[in-house]
Order: C-alpha cells, then sequence, then structure tokens
C-alpha cells in the first residue's frame, strides 16, 4: 500500500472475482486469504493501523468466531456503511485502493459520491495487492467447458440472442457486456467446473446487434466446443481480449469474423452500449464513455427467471430424485443413531442411554454423515455434484446460519441435540436446495415451541395468495409473523423472498422459483430451519379485484417434517390439513424410489396427525 501510486491510506478487499460473484473460485478467494473469514459475503477493509470485516447478519456468529483480534466486525444493518465509516474516519484526501475488477460499477460510483465531501480518493489499483503477497495462491482450473443439452436447457441459443437483441434495439443500444458467470452460461448454453459447487466457466461476453463474442482461456474450449461456437456464429476469443475489445466496442471498432458489416452499418443506429451496474466490474466500464452508457438492470436476468416448461419439468425431476435421497439418508441416520448412540431415534420421545461407538472409526461427525449424504445424491440420475457445501450441524453448530464443517474442527452427532441439515445438488436437469431440522432423543418444550413457530411460517407462506406484481420482500412478513409474536426472528431472507433491500422491487411472475426457508437461531444453543423449493404459478381464484391476477406457490421439495417436533395443538385445522396432505404426496412421490424397509420408515414418518379436541 505504502509503494503504490499514489500511496494508500486503505485499501479495501472485496469478496467478489472479476464477475461480481458471491460463490468464487478458490484463487478469487482474496479477502478470504486477508482475514480468515470464510463466509461467502463481506468486505475487508485494511487501513494503515487497523483492519475491519463488514458482513451481514447470517455471517455474525461466525466471523466472531473466525476473525483475529487484529480485525474488528462490523455488523451491516446496524454498523455504519462502508464508504460511510471511511469517509467519516479516514483523513481528508484519503487515496483509497480497490481492484477494478473485483468492484462493481454500482458500488464504485457509491463510493465515489460518498468520497467526494472530504476530496477523498478512489484509486483502481494496477494490480490487486492481496495477489503480490499471497505465497502459494491455488492456480487457475482449465477444466474443458461442457455445451449444456438442449433436451435440458429447453431454449435454444439462436431464440435467447434473438431476444437480446430486440431488447437492445427497443432501448436503442447496439450491445451488451455480459460479466455475471451464470447470465454467460445461460445464454450459450454452456456449463463448467471453475467455482466450486456452480456449474459455470470463467468467462465474459458481448452482444451486438449483429454479432457475439465469447472470452474465456481457449485451453477450455474442445474441437468440439469450437464447433458448437463455429455454429452459432459465436466468437471465441482468449479471457484476457475483454478489456481491449471493450475499449473497440466503445469506439465502434469492435467486429466478429462471422459478421461483415461493422457496427456503423446495424440496425440500430445508436451510439448507447448496454452494461448492468450491479453485475459489471469498474475495470471494464472505465473503457466506455460513460455519456454513452445505459445502466440498467441485465435484459438476461427476466428471461432467466422465468423458467421455460422444459426447464421446470427437469427441475420438478430433480426434486423427486433428491428428496429420495434425503428420505434414504434420514433413515439410515436415524438407525445408526439407535444402534451406535443409544438414541430413541426419528419417532421416540425419550432421553438417550448415553451409548458411545465402540470405536473411533465407528464416530459419527457432522462431516461423515454428510459425506454419506452426498454419496446417497451422488447415485441418482443426472447427478453432476453439490450445490453448496453441506450445513450439516449440530446443536450450537446450527445456530451458525451457514455453518460448514471442518474435518479438524467438527462435532460428534449428538442424539441429545438438535441436527439442522441444510444441502442441495446439481443435477443436469435441475439444482436443488433442501433444509430439514430434526431431533434423535428428546426435544425441549422451547425446542418445540420454536420448531412449531418456522413450520408455521413455512406453511404460511407456502400457501401464500397474492395479486401479480407483488415482490417477494412484500411476502416476508407471512415466515416471520408466527416467529413474532413470541418475540423470536431470525437475519436472513429466501432467494427473493428477502429482507434485504435489493429483493424490494422483484415482482414475482409466474414460472420463476424462490424458496421457502424461515428459521431461528439460538447462540450456543441451537438452530432451526425448514426449506423448500416453491415455483410460482398462475391461481384460480374466484374473484379478480382490478384484473391484476392472482399468484400461488407450488412445492416441489419432498421430504417429511419431523411430527415429534410439532406442537400439534399449536396448528389451526388448516394447517394440520396441510401437512397430512403434503405427507401424502410425499409418501406417493417417493414411493418408487424407496426400498421395503426404507418404505416402511416413510410411511410411518408421514402418517397423518390430528389434534384431539
Amino acid at each position: 500500500m505504502a509503494s503504490h501510486s499514489p500511496p494508500l491510506d486503505a485499501l479495501v478487499v472485496p469478496s467478489e472475482d472479476y464477475h461480481q460473484s458471491e460463490y468464487v473460485s478458490a484463487r478469487d478467494k482474496r479477502r478470504e486469504f486477508v482475514s480468515g473469514f470464510t463466509g461467502s459475503a463481506g468486505l475487508a477493509l485494511i487501513t494503515k493501523n487497523e483492519a475491519r470485516l463488514w458482513t451481514d447478519g447470517r455471517y455474525f456468529l461466525q466471523a466472531t468466531q473466525q476473525l483475529s483480534n487484529e480485525w474488528t466486525l462490523m455488523r451491516m444493518g446496524e454498523d455504519p456503511l462502508v464508504e460511510l465509516w471511511m469517509s467519516d474516519n479516514l483523513s481528508e484526501e484519503a487515496n483509497i485502493g480497490v481492484d477494478p475488477w473485483c468492484v462493481s460499477v454500482d458500488t464504485a460510483n457509491r463510493w465515489n459520491k460518498s468520497f467526494a465531501k472530504k476530496y477523498q480518493k478512489l484509486v483502481p489499483t494496477t494490480t490487486d495487492l492481496v495477489d503480490e503477497v499471497w505465497q502459494n495462491r491455488p492456480p487457475s482450473q482449465t477444466s474443458p467447458l461442457v455445451v449444456h443439452p438442449l433436451e435440458f436447457a429447453g431454449r435454444s441459443v439462436p431464440d435467447k440472442l434473438e431476444e437480446l437483441r430486440s431488447k437492445l434495439k427497443q432501448e436503442n443500444a447496439r450491445g451488451y457486456v455480459i460479466a455475471a458467470l451464470d447470465e454467460v452460461a445461460w445464454l450459450y448454453n454452456i456449463r463448467g467446473t471453475d467455482v466450486a459447487y456452480c456449474p459455470v466457466a470463467h468467462a465474459f461476453a458481448i452482444v451486438t446487434t449483429d454479432s457475439a463474442f465469447l472470452y474465456v482461456d481457449k485451453k477450455k474450449v474442445s474441437d468440439e466446443a469450437s464447433e458448437y461456437f463455429k455454429g452459432l456464429g459465436v466468437e471465441v476469443r482468449e479471457y484476457t481480449d475483454v478489456i481491449s475489445d471493450v475499449a473497440l466496442l466503445a469506439s465502434d471498432r469492435l467486429f466478429s469474423s462471422f459478421s461483415s458489416k461493422s457496427t456503423k452499418d446495424m440496425e440500430v443506429d445508436s451510439d448507447w452500449l448496454w452494461v448492468d451496474p450491479a453485475k459489471c466490474c469498474y475495470a471494464l466500464y472505465s473503457k466506455l464513455d460513460a455519456d454513452k452508457v445505459f445502466l440498467q438492470p441485465s435484459p438476461l436476468s427476466l428471461p432467466k427467471a422465468l423458467k421455460n416448461p422444459v426447464e421446470l419439468e427437469g427441475l420438478k425431476k430433480a426434486h423427486v430424485r433428491d428428496g429420495a435421497a434425503v428420505v434414504q439418508y434420514l433413515v439410515w441416520l436415524d438407525q445408526q443413531m439407535r444402534e451406535l448412540y443409544g438414541a430413541s431415534g426419528y419417532f421416540m420421545e425419550a432421553e438417550s442411554n448415553k451409548k458411545k461407538p465402540t470405536s473411533e472409526t465407528a464416530k459419527l461427525t457432522e462431516l461423515t454423515v454428510s459425506d454419506k449424504l452426498e454419496s446417497l445424491r451422488a447415485a441418482k440420475e443426472h447427478f453432476r455434484g453439490l450445490s453448496f457445501p453441506t450445513i450439516s450441524s449440530v446443536g450450537s453448530n446450527a445456530a451458525i446460519i451457514h455453518y460448514s464443517p471442518e474435518p479438524e474442527s467438527c462435532a460428534e452427532m449428538d442424539p441429545d441435540k438438535i441436527y439442522l441439515c441444510d444441502s442441495g445438488a446439481q443435477y443436469l436437469d435441475g439444482t436443488t436446495d433442501i433444509t430439514r431440522t430434526v431431533h434423535f432423543g428428546k426435544p425441549s418444550a422451547h425446542e418445540k415451541d420454536c420448531y412449531t413457530a418456522v413450520l408455521k411460517g413455512h406453511i404460511a407462506l407456502g400457501n401464500a395468495r397474492f395479486p401479480r406484481g407483488t415482490s417477494g420482500y412484500t411476502l416476508d412478513i407471512l415466515a416471520r409473523a408466527p416467529l413474532w409474536k413470541y418475540g423470536l426472528d431470525y437475519r436472513h431472507g429466501p432467494h427473493q423472498i428477502s429482507f434485504r433491500p435489493h429483493a424490494r422491487n422483484v415482482p414475482l411472475q409466474a414460472s420463476m422459483t424462490v424458496t421457502d426457508e424461515p428459521g431461528y437461531y439460538e447462540d450456543g444453543n441451537f438452530g432451526i430451519r425448514l426449506e423448500n423449493v416453491l415455483v410460482v404459478n398462475d391461481a384460480e381464484t374466484e374473484f379478480n379485484f382490478g384484473d391484476k391476477g392472482y399468484l400461488q406457490f407450488e412445492h416441489i421439495t419432498w421430504a417429511p417434517y419431523q411430527v415429534k417436533l410439532i406442537n400439534l395443538e399449536q396448528l389451526t385445522q388448516e394447517e394440520i390439513e396441510w401437512l397430512n396432505t403434503c405427507h401424502l404426496k410425499c409418501k406417493d412421490i417417493l414411493a418408487p424410489f424407496m426400498n421395503q424397509a426404507e418404505m416402511e420408515w416413510l410411511k410411518k414418518a408421514t402418517e397423518p396427525v390430528s389434534v384431539l379436541v
């Protein structure tokens, strides 16, 4: 920092990579390297005499445990925003460095505005300073790109390009710079393994009204893939060429060998270029003429979020196979806990007899049991890997919202404590995400009350009917209300149903997917979460006020809820009917995947319940 030109008073180390991804490859985990904090979201600030880390509510407890005493934890939503802290606490005319590849246009613009009052300056560093001190930095991945078959994608690349170009024309823009990895993968129907748990390859794309480019390490492009891109008229260039090509695009001099026309001859006579300020890095944006950039959310976000019929069908099938794996896991775990630990088990409610496994090798840990779950998933058709590290957590570890068990420190399974398992997989036909919380001994009355409140919120959200134009943010209260009744809450929001500002203005539409995942976390004691994936569908309602049309959710996740953790007398008749219907469907849908012993267990786990009046 001292030897940089100009010398830096502070350095910001974001979590994101060159594509503004939340989940990044091992070599891009710069913030983790400098801070020791392993959560997926956060930002490190290093000044001449202190170090601070900002993160959100999912990670407060984890950050407290992982940060050394050289670091100060800044709690987002409670402490000042990073830009306000910097502008208030750093000196006038301070130089604040950041790698311009790792910060979005939105963020850089917001910081510049905040720094102006004290003449502070955001300095794009010439190299990433963390990389310069990071010895043994993991190497780049060079795994090959894979073409995603149309039978799973459901839409062809020419079809997607045509829709994108019509949107460019509509907004009088002549090109769009694509930096988000999932958007590049979706648009060109390609997959990769550059980022653990995410089926993407490190790549950029540029699409103009008459040409299309892909920027990727050419070592990843097989002869077969090369022919595929040729057939689509997509020109493949080196990953590092994107910066010079964006400059060429800005000056109307970017031409493709597949197009005979120059940008001058295009249908759209325009100087405007489209950039998504939340997804494009400042390094690329700085090569454009800011006065000729159309800064708007990506034109690909909505078409990608609206699942086509093939994708929806695949997603539902993937969830059935995945649910079967989860139930097979619960059957196995129930038996192991009873045999090795003397637990009363999934169905009985009694304290364990404190039995212990006879050897170290027989011992079950959070990690060994999650490995078993992975092996059950891996046996299912179209399995490609996990969709995130399994959150397999016992007792107090379950209170860490994004807990990840490590071999040297993970806990042993305990029949007298709650066990929370949040897991998912990538299949060729869809991605899954499911959470169930169970107890193999005798849960306390408080644990039952909390589980029941979480279940009531889960049911309320899943059963919601709402007018078109409603955002997930508006519906979020439904999942929290039963917890609020007791003065309880949680510090996370489901995907698109969230208390975070970015989710406020996204109206839900038919064929989108969301997750329904309320929870409750008591630091030092236990954590509870229940999570299903939901598909948004059109709803048939008796009336149609304002001619808006109404929407509802369809659950596509299949695994039972543990009845012994539920205070049935706290459920309404409607909630009991929902539970019984859900369990009956679960039993019927998963039956073809079960052997006799598993089926007996599933029948017992899904028996109808009632409350004696």
